[in-house]
């Protein structure tokens, strides 16, 4: 029986075993799904295989700098609570899966998970089966993001959220305390106010369309003249574009002056050119479903 990419990743959401040893069983078992479970099962592997399904939206958001200080990681790694987030050899997988990402620069989770996993002769996806054996829940390694020059990081509540953020600045006054403050304020304001877009250039056209067809909506159902309507629907969109992108956002520290102005002023104050160039902001969970616990139905469930 062939058997297909597809198969081998859904082989690897099954079990939460790496893609080559779900590569490896499914040959093994000439692309019989069932037969190729039991066999990783059966090489302690596939321990995990009900823990695989169940619903990991806990965890922590983590983020690092690299010891030369030129690299930045930011990782969302799963679980299913917030008891085992807080687990020391959780927080030491996430590290390791976070070194690995500065240190390997995978393509994509699939590609983390094949990497040899730093400060180890294991891969990432062999200590997350591990991780998941041991611990007893499932952990998912969900996202990550990576960026190389002139970064800083930044995680909030204690993994709640992490950022990290590139920008471009010159060399005379990138190790300057002046702008590593600057770099960590920027950070900080990313985790408060959770801006969508850089600036207004890197807003999809098909996003601003939509926002000018409600706000044109809007002026219509005010009963606004229609020889204004375009003039109204301006002014509101400055207030869309202040809401979402990080330049013209108010500056958290300082709200007479916008994120821009604040960059421009730190510039001036150093005698170099500062600019953001991107940043990526992950808080935990975000997007996935929760799982609802009713601990009084599960002790019962226990007793019986």
């Amino acid at each position: 029986m062939n058997f297909t990419a597809k198969d081998v990743a859904a082989l690897r959401e099954k079990t939460g075993c790496g893609m080559m040893d779900c590569k490896k069983a499914l040959t093994e078992a000439e692309g019989n799904m069932d037969k190729a479970i039991d066999l990783l099962r059966e090489k302690g592997l596939a321990a995990a295989t009900k823990k695989a399904g169940r619903i990991a939206a806990e965890g922590v958001a983590f983020a690092k700098v690299s010891d030369c200080g030129k690299v930045a990681a930011v990782i969302e790694v799963n679980a299913e609570t917030d008891f085992v987030a807080k687990n020391a050899e959780f927080q030491a997988f996430v590290q390791t899966a976070a070194d690995t990402v500065i240190a390997e620069n995978p393509a994509d989770v699939d590609a983390l998970l094949q990497s040899k996993a730093a400060g180890s002769e294991m891969t990432v996806g062999e200590l997350l089966t591990e991780k998941i054996q041991t611990i007893g829940e499932n952990i998912k390694v969900r996202r990550f993001a990576r960026y190389e020059g002139a970064v800083t990081s930044y995680v909030h509540a204690g993994g709640r959220i992490g950022v990290i953020v590139k920008f471009a600045v010159d060399d005379s006054i990138v190790a300057t305390e002046g702008f590593k403050t600057y770099a960590h304020n920027v950070a900080m304001q990313i985790a408060a106010l959770n801006p969508e877009y850089l600036d207004e250039s890197s807003v999809p056209a098909e996003r601003v369309q939509k926002e000018k067809d409600i706000l044109t909506q809007q002026i219509v159902d005010e009963g606004k003249p229609a020889n204004i309507a375009e003039k109204i629907v301006t002014g509101r969109l400055q207030k869309f574009f202040k809401e979402i992108c990080l330049v013209d956002q108010a500056y958290v520290q300082d709200g007479n002056m916008s994120v821009k102005q604040y960059t421009d002023s730190v510039a001036k104050e150093l005698g170099g050119d500062i600019r953001i160039e991107a940043f990526t902001r992950f808080e935990k969970g975000e997007g996935l479903e929760k799982r609802e616990d009713n601990f009084a139905e599960e002790i019962a469930s226990m007793v019986k």
